[in-house]
């Protein structure tokens, strides 16, 4: 698309990888869980034409054993942090008079119940909400907003809680194409959204799911 990335994450590490994968990416470490570090870190990035809401936990507990940092960190990063930076970007393209697109990163899990997410599962359900009031507010600033809802991708959080061939059985049963989502099949989808070839899709939320949503 041609564009100058700015990368956002808590772990320098992961930062360091990205720069070294792709040298033009700028990167800026920050905790997104964390208000006031967040506003002096993105303050005064930009202008930012478009955005990618990717940041999120997944602490996962039975609901009768859901604790109150689980809730708190997972509200804090999977929701409050996404209000947050559309907060800056949209302010920005309001002043420069600039149309742009949102799209912020959700789950198959905010429209179905999944045994142990029911933090997780509140957060992305949430989130699609969010994005609808987002998409209503801005729009008339030429500002569109979209989520992306995939099933289980294959990232490293992913891996990490889907990698028990039983669990997983339970999922893929559940998927009619019997995969679960590569990185590639999301960032496709989140290009699409980010371009003009969506110039007419705001306030939606776009399954990559492979059918888990229609059973």
């Amino acid at each position: 698309m041609g564009v100058q990335v700015v990368a956002v994450s808590r772990t320098q590490a992961d930062l360091d990888s990205l720069v070294r994968e792709c040298p033009g990416v700028e990167p800026v470490c920050v905790d997104l869980g964390d208000w006031e570090a967040t506003e002096r870190a993105l303050g005064s990035v930009g202008p930012v034409d478009l955005l990618v809401n990717n940041a999120a936990v997944a602490l996962l507990q039975p609901f009768l054993e859901v604790t109150k940092e689980a809730c708190d960190t997972s509200f804090h990063v999977n929701l409050r942090a996404i209000i947050q930076v559309s907060q800056i970007v949209a302010r920005g393209l309001i002043a420069r008079g600039a149309p742009g697109s949102i799209v912020n990163i959700s789950s198959q899990a905010s429209q179905r119940a999944i045994a142990n997410h029911s933090v997780y599962c509140s957060t992305k359900g949430a989130m699609d909400m969010l994005t609808k009031v987002m998409a209503l507010e801005l729009g008339p600033h030429k500002i569109r907003v979209n989520t992306v809802n995939p099933t289980v991708v294959m990232t490293p959080m992913g891996q990490a809680n889907w990698s028990n061939p039983q669990k997983a059985k339970t999922m893929l049963d559940r998927i009619p194409l019997g995969k679960f989502a590569e990185v590639e099949n999301v960032v496709d989808t989140i290009l699409f959204l980010l371009s003009d070839r969506s110039s007419m899709t705001t306030g939606s939320a776009v399954p990559v799911d492979g059918g888990f949503l229609a059973t």
